[in-house]
């Protein structure tokens, strides 16, 4: 584990545990800078947030809610939306309040410390650890350490289209990302490279196979059915196809040279589909360039970092 994790990593391990044991061990911690992390169980009228730290309680000043509160430049719910989640946080002072010992803490402190020392040293192309916080209809929000967060477009998910980020994950799933681009201390994320090429994504399949899959989009000339995160195949039309069913599909022909996978729905039905961490076939912490097609394919595609 490392100093500057995303929210949430820290708060269940030995080490966090042992140094929010006693307000001893916790008054000695004041001013070190040491990253720690507990649940905020209330925001309070003046949106100060109080953790429960075990052995006691502490109070996280408004403006020491995150970084951008101080200067107005980040909201108030930055703050608002911590309730109830781990937060983490450096001790900066002990103080009474109502007749209770409080310890004075800082968020911003810590994701300023993050950015400095972590973020700011990011280059495209970097493969990092990232929590999910929420979901919008043009990306993911994800936590890349401290609670700082950047965006992962939408198109930038899967290679396999889809209508919103819900259908891969949820809020509060960890994952692994790719730094797209930095623009003036932005950054902008990526998914799809680490899911696999084309071709690693066939080898999971056989012609001959009936497998399960998703209808992502119904065209005049077929319906595109998702057999991966990263991979999806033609199908004949049949009456009643509908965008997001679950379907049974038959492959029918894997054609490489032309990146094609053609099919046969068997059946569609709706229900509930749950959704499962990522399956990554990239395991490195940094990647120069990704290329999807398969070789000797007439459709050439790539990404390239940097």
């Amino acid at each position: 584990m490392t100093e500057f994790n995303p929210e949430g990593r820290r708060i269940h391990t030995r080490e966090n545990a042992e140094m929010l044991s006693s307000p001893d061990r916790i008054r000695r911690l004041a001013g070190t800078g040491t990253v720690l992390e507990a649940r905020a169980v209330m925001c309070d009228g003046d949106h100060n947030l109080i953790v429960d730290m075990g052995c006691m309680r502490g109070i996280i000043p408004r403006q020491e809610g995150a970084i951008g509160i101080r200067e107005g430049t980040v909201r108030d719910i930055a703050i608002l939306s911590r309730v109830n989640r781990p937060v983490c946080f450096s001790v900066t002072d002990m103080t009474t309040r109502g007749g209770e010992l409080t310890a004075v803490l800082s968020r911003a402190e810590v994701q300023r410390r993050c950015v400095d020392r972590y973020i700011s040293r990011l280059v495209p192309g970097d493969i990092i650890d990232a929590r999910v916080t929420h979901l919008e209809p043009f990306g993911a929000f994800c936590d890349i350490g401290c609670g700082v967060v950047a965006l992962m477009p939408i198109d930038t998910i899967s290679v396999s289209r889809i209508e919103h980020p819900d259908e891969r994950f949820v809020p509060g799933m960890d994952i692994r990302a790719v730094i797209k681009s930095v623009d003036g201390g932005r950054i902008t994320l990526s998914h799809k490279e680490l899911l696999g090429t084309w071709q690693e994504n066939i080898d999971r399949f056989s012609v001959g196979e009936t497998v399960s899959g998703i209808i992502r989009s119904v065209e005049n000339y077929g319906a595109f059915v998702e057999l991966s995160e990263n991979l999806a195949g033609l199908s004949e039309l049949r009456e009643g196809l509908r965008v997001g069913a679950l379907a049974s599909v038959y492959i029918k022909s894997i054609i490489p040279k032309k990146m094609k996978v053609k099919l046969i729905i068997i059946d569609t039905f709706f229900g509930e589909r749950e959704i499962h961490p990522p399956h990554y076939f990239f395991s490195g912490s940094h990647i120069d360039r990704f290329v999807y097609s398969p070789e000797g394919c007439d459709k050439y595609i790539e990404t390239v970092f940097g």
